[in-house]
């Protein structure tokens, strides 16, 4: 039977439209934008409010130490890359970094995609001036186009059908590929396959070749290995876009409560986390676990706030810190936070994203990260959580299955020349699968001190 949504919470829902709502595009025909959300509206939903109440336990293990998220993607993802190949490569990659982490560290790994839905983009300015000319800012596909003329910079509401499509059938790949036998670790050695090689490929051989012994040795034993065939894999994105997320929000019929559907996890980014903006009052409201940026400037009463505007019960598995304070400052700014919020008692799962912190404009013009700066403020984020004796729950990255070229460093090392032979990305630099790898093994050593 199912439960009618009480009226209060529907029109709680729009609250947010009479509140100041950072980071959106000026849709320059409304009447269009009306015609396309009430089309969204009436679409199936992405994801099911059960799947999100999973991964909300998930988390909650994270954040007790039983279990660890490994969350990575694209910076911004495109209608063009959403091939199967590209999907596939990055399922790859997520794959063999967490059987890397589990069989290292002895520890489930919850696994996450910034797949499926982030196409909007943050920008520091709202328009882009070149040669004299000037046009809005490109704000990621599912608002307007990279290519700077007037009619691809000018916000399109048929791009929000276009990114539900896309993500649609990104999900139905992903799960067709996690559940359909490709993600079995009876097949980790495949994995591998259509990747370069490189150090970080063949020291996963050797950890693929000991799951293969082990896995022989459980089956000489009569052990039974459904477990092993199929893996939970979650979708996520930055929730930025308030005229997508609003329409693809339903009402669970078992509990009569909101949950956005449009991704299993939502984080509000640190420029959008306003205590009263849109963005807190919009996922105050739905039921999804939710992850909030929390950058440099960012005090302990900050965060505080924002747990009781988010999460005033104290949920476990609602609230995801992800900290993004730059390998020089994480050390010296991470301690008075975590200290203030454990001693609050409700509980958050604490994850580091050593992404954005750490950009750099190379000699040669790219944007770009180096590795080592990425993975100094991965240890610098371990560090913390173990003098103070709190949970290190996981990683929040940048990544791409393809051999790109980035991000500065790592084994192949990559130099100010080398990022333009496959610097593809048209927002943020990523990882690329050897990178991914790498840190994957630099982060089990760290786990394991922890």
């Amino acid at each position: 039977m199912s439960v009618e949504p009480d009226p209060q919470v529907l029109a709680g829902l729009d609250a947010w439209r009479d509140l100041t709502a950072g980071q959106q595009p000026q849709w320059p025909d409304r009447t269009a934008l009306e015609q396309v959300s009430t089309r969204l509206a009436a679409l199936p939903p992405l994801v099911f409010a059960g799947e999100a109440d999973a991964l909300r336990g998930h988390l909650a293990a994270a954040g007790r130490g039983e279990a660890f998220l490994l969350q990575g993607g694209d910076c911004a993802e495109t209608f063009a890359e959403a091939t199967a190949d590209n999907i596939r490569n990055k399922i790859k990659t997520i794959l063999q970094m967490a059987v890397v982490l589990t069989y290292g560290a002895s520890l489930p790994v919850v696994k996450m995609g910034r797949m499926a839905g982030q196409y909007a983009k943050p920008r520091s300015s709202d328009a882009e001036t070149r040669d004299g000319v000037t046009l809005p800012a490109f704000r990621g596909d599912i608002i307007n186009g990279f290519d700077f003329t007037p009619e691809a910079r000018t916000p399109d509401p048929q791009r929000l059908l276009e990114a539900y499509h896309t993500s649609a059938s990104t999900l139905n790949l992903i799960r067709a590929f996690t559940t359909g036998g490709f993600a079995s670790l009876l097949r980790v050695h495949e994995w591998n396959r259509g990747f370069t090689t490189n150090p970080a490929y063949s020291r996963y051989e050797e950890i693929a070749a000991e799951i293969d012994r082990a896995i022989r040795f459980m089956a000489a034993c009569g052990a039974d290995f459904d477990a092993l065939r199929t893996v939970d894999f979650y979708s996520s994105h930055e929730g930025l876009l308030l005229d997508y997320e609003r329409p693809l929000t339903r009402i669970d019929s078992r509990t009569g409560l909101p949950y956005d559907c449009s991704a299993h996890f939502l984080w509000i980014g640190e420029r959008t986390r306003q205590l009263d903006g849109a963005h807190v009052d919009y996922f105050s409201r739905v039921q999804n676990p939710l992850g909030i940026k929390l950058g440099p400037t960012t005090t302990g009463d900050d965060a505080l706030a924002l747990i009781d505007r988010l999460n005033p019960s104290g949920e476990p598995g609602r609230i995801t810190f992800i900290t993004r304070m730059g390998a020089g400052k994480v050390r010296d700014l991470l301690p008075a936070l975590v200290e203030k919020v454990t001693a609050d008692g409700r509980p958050v799962t604490w994850v580091c994203d050593p992404m954005h912190g750490n950009g750099i404009t190379s000699a040669t013009g790219y944007k770009t990260r180096r590795f080592s700066d990425v993975m100094d403020e991965v240890a610098g984020f371990f560090e913390v959580h173990r003098a103070l004796g709190t949970v290190p729950g996981g990683l929040h990255i940048e990544l791409t299955g393809d051999d790109v070229t980035e991000v500065l460093g790592g084994s192949e090392q990559i130099d100010d020349e080398g990022l333009a032979r496959r610097y593809e990305t048209l927002v943020d630099p990523r990882l690329n699968h050897q990178q991914s790898l790498e840190m994957a093994f630099q982060v089990v050593e760290l786990l394991r001190k922890a």
